[in-house]
Parts: C-alpha cells; structure tokens; sequence
C-alpha cells in the first residue's frame, strides 16, 4: 500500500469531518454546506474505489460501509504505528 496515497485519503475524511462539524456554515448556507459534503463524500468514494485493490480487508471494509470514522481512525493508528 503507498504511503501516500493513504495519507491523502486520511486528508479526505479530515476535511469530511471538519465539513460535518461546521454549524456556522450549515446555518448560513445549508446548499453550499451540502454540496461540499457531497463533493467531499465523493472524493473519498473515488480515492477508496482507486486504491480497493491494495487497501488492507478491514480499512476496505470501513470504506465500503461509509464508516467514515473508524475508516480514519484506522489510518490514524497506521500513521502512528508508522511513525509518521
């Protein structure tokens, strides 16, 4: 599995989250909120599905189901195990 690309996944449910947490945004412009969750949700979707053939049974388990938590969780502990 490169690195790499699973740090650039990791960005991606990041971003979802921080989307997710912002109320602000949510009150002030509710489309624009859901049309960036949407494209966010999206990108991790084609991320996940490029990588399918590499990912570890149980982050390709995580992804597949939209566990979008424990899919970034799981590359967090990796991240760390890693060193990086």
């Amino acid at each position: 599995m490169n690195f790499a690309d699973l740090q650039g996944l990791g960005e991606l449910l990041r971003r979802r989250v921080e989307v997710i947490a912002d109320h602000g945004w949510r009150d002030r412009d509710a489309a624009g909120h859901l049309a960036e969750l949407q494209r966010v949700s999206e990108e991790i979707n084609a991320a996940g599905g490029r990588m399918k053939q590499d990912l570890p049974p149980r982050l390709s388990h995580f992804l597949s189901q939209c566990s979008y938590s424990k899919a970034l969780e799981w590359i967090e502990a990796a991240s760390a195990a890693r060193g990086a």
